[in-house]
């Protein structure tokens, strides 16, 4: 095995994802609320190509976690919801972020980035 020991080796980065931030979705709707810092639910579900029974699953998964906090208001006579990124959101997305980082440098060090079969 290439690096030695491999107990003397610090545990796999991947161990390191946080499951409820690192499905596609979740990390998508995190990353384009860390950008706006919050959004309404129109948004997002267009942005993210997304039904209401899908994206709501979503939020409220982020919510339980206290990732993200939701607020309804009625502009005239119809509803609008909106999505805030939390602060330990903000701290969630960023460990996730500095972990995919870790996992691209371990990929970059000491893997190859084609498998020609030589």
């Amino acid at each position: 095995m290439p690096g030695g020991d491999p107990d003397a080796r610090a545990p796999h980065p991947a161990l390191g994802l946080n499951e409820a931030v690192h499905q596609k979705t979740r990390l998508a709707l995190l990353t384009l609320l860390d950008e706006a810092g919050r959004a309404d639910f129109a948004y997002l579900k267009r942005t993210l190509d997304l039904t209401d029974g899908n994206l709501g699953r979503h939020i409220d998964v982020l919510t339980t976690q206290g990732l993200v906090e939701t607020a309804k208001e009625f502009i005239g006579r119809r509803p609008r919801t909106w999505v805030t990124i939390t602060r330990l959101g903000e701290q969630a997305l960023a460990a996730e972020m500095d972990v995919l980082a870790a996992l691209v440098n371990r990929f970059r060090t000491n893997g190859t980035t084609t498998r020609d079969g030589s």
